[in-house]
């Protein structure tokens, strides 16, 4: 089975080719380091690979990206589209869910070894939904978090954690500064935070 890695860290990428070529089942065909890249090489591809390893930090790119790019291009094509793994270092709940709702068929935290890896490939090219146990957890950790917060209060914390300033969230929300610093205050007081870095961090 051939693999695309999309991954701009080469040791990494090493490492990852190396556990599945010693199993004899898959072949990395091709490796990208950017969005770009790897749409040339979908675009450009007479088959599509059978599965694709996705990181989330490429670098000024999103990988998050990549997603709705593929949806996109097999839907035009009317092909079928490969799963894609999500192995990443990112370990913001949020963004892992945002991925599994953009179409991703699994998410492996990187620090999880070669049986991890082979048991989330494995899962997806079986046609199931693939999530570590570190991911989970921290998946269910965030949404219990979330649950004392009414839903301005966690637009208001989306757009903290997407570093914006007071006014910027106030533009973006329709509402005054003021407003917004009382939201503010409000998380701070049900998370016993003190800080915008550590709301970041839900």
């Amino acid at each position: 089975m051939e693999v695309l890695l999309i991954d701009d860290h080469p040791m990494l990428n090493a490492g990852i080719v190396s556990i599945l070529e010693q199993t004899e089942l898959f072949k990395v065909c091709a490796q990208a380091q950017s969005l770009k890249e790897a749409m040339y090489i979908i675009e450009k591809a007479d088959t599509l690979p059978s599965l694709v390893i996705l990181d989330l930090l490429l670098g000024e790119d999103n990988g998050l990206d990549f997603l709705p790019m593929l949806t996109k291009f097999c839907h035009n094509k009317k092909i079928l589209k490969p799963p894609v793994l999500v192995c990443s270092a990112l370990g913001d709940a949020f963004k892992i869910q945002a991925a599994l709702n953009k179409g991703a068929a699994g998410f492996l935290s990187k620090t999880g070894g070669k049986e991890e890896l082979l048991k989330a490939i494995e899962t997806i090219i079986n046609g199931q939904i693939y999530i570590s146990d570190e991911v989970n957890l921290l998946i269910k950790k965030s949404s219990s978090v979330y649950a004392k917060f009414s839903k301005r209060e966690k637009d208001v914390i989306d757009l903290l954690k997407a570093n914006k300033s007071n006014k910027q969230i106030a533009d973006t929300l329709h509402i005054n500064i003021r407003t917004v610093e009382n939201y503010i205050s409000k998380i701070y007081f049900k998370t016993g935070y003190s800080n915008r870095e550590e709301v970041r961090k839900l």
